[in-house]
């Protein structure tokens, strides 16, 4: 088969606004809402697709001075199971910067700051479904919250246990299929990626989502 992409022509997605029509929202929830449009694909017709319209979110990959991660038990209802999962958190605050969500998740769930702050990767969780997207960032030169100020936790949060393992026994553990938190297996993959590259491909902490959020004004 021919390969029609040039070689000088970097893999990148693009952002694509076909029109759409028809939109209808299906349920609202308390976080994410159903919602339905028809898309014209052009030649492959107008077609009518539901997907679950989410605020995104922002997770966090914690690296101490000995290469460990921090990890959080955390029960998942959807999926009746107990998961080990990086700190993480929904874009819920209005105007937020996706960098300060996620210092104030690492603060709320692991009780850390963080003096480093870099943009590890970005990636959206079912885009054949859900228009969620979500930045892990890898955060270093950790520093606990004081106890005075740590936030309280409730629900889900209450009792999660912090457990710090090395980053190569979680990326082993990923790989085994022993983790499947998706902001976990990708963080701690693409955290190993970093660290074998000597962190040289680091993006900064502001860095744009690249192509451009098509809801970003909300």
């Amino acid at each position: 088969m021919a390969d029609s992409t040039a070689p000088s022509e970097p893999v990148q997605d693009r952002r694509t606004d076909l029109p759409t029509s028809a939109e209808e929202t299906l349920h609202t929830g308390y976080v994410m809402d159903l919602v339905a449009e028809s898309v014209d694909l052009g030649t492959g017709g107008e077609v009518r697709r539901e997907f679950v319209r989410h605020p995104g979110a922002v997770a966090v990959v914690a690296l101490d001075a000995q290469e460990r991660v921090a990890l959080l038990h955390q029960y998942r209802h959807p999926v009746r199971s107990s998961l080990w999962e990086v700190p993480a958190g929904l874009l819920d605050v209005p105007g937020e910067p996706l960098q300060a969500a996620a210092a104030r998740e690492l603060a709320e769930e692991a009780d850390l700051r963080a003096g480093t702050w870099h943009t590890l990767v970005d990636f959206y969780t079912t885009p054949g479904g859900s228009d969620e997207r979500i930045r892990i960032f890898l955060a270093r030169d950790l520093t606990e919250v004081p106890e005075a100020e740590r936030h309280d936790r409730e629900a889900e949060e209450i009792g999660m246990e912090l457990r710090w393992i090395p980053l190569a026994d979680a990326v082993a553990a990923a790989l085994a299929g022993r983790m499947h938190n998706p902001s976990t297996v990708t963080g701690v993959l693409a955290a190993h990626a970093a660290h074998a590259d000597s962190w040289s491909a680091l993006r900064p902490a502001e860095a744009p989502w690249t192509p451009p959020w098509h809801r970003e004004e909300r």
